[in-house]
């Protein structure tokens, strides 16, 4: 199974959560904070990243759940 980035977006009234490149989403919940606990385990389950869609469909955090290499390169 590949890891794919995890993605909480809007979906109208709802919220939703999505894979990285998928355009279905995997399940839709009444509020966003439903939508963030679904998509925290996902990530925190194959290691990847969560990232948290605004009501103005903007991008406003991520959490990495990963192996992120420390100290960051760059």
């Amino acid at each position: 199974m590949t890891r794919k980035n995890q993605y909480v977006v809007r979906n109208g009234k709802t919220w939703g959560v999505r894979g990285e490149a998928s355009e279905r989403l995997t399940r839709t919940f009444e509020t966003q904070r439903e939508a963030i606990d679904f998509g925290r385990e996902i990530a925190r389950n194959q290691r990847t990243e969560l990232r948290i869609q605004g009501r103005d469909a903007r991008f406003r955090e991520a959490w990495s759940y990963g192996s992120d290499p420390f100290p960051p390169k760059g």
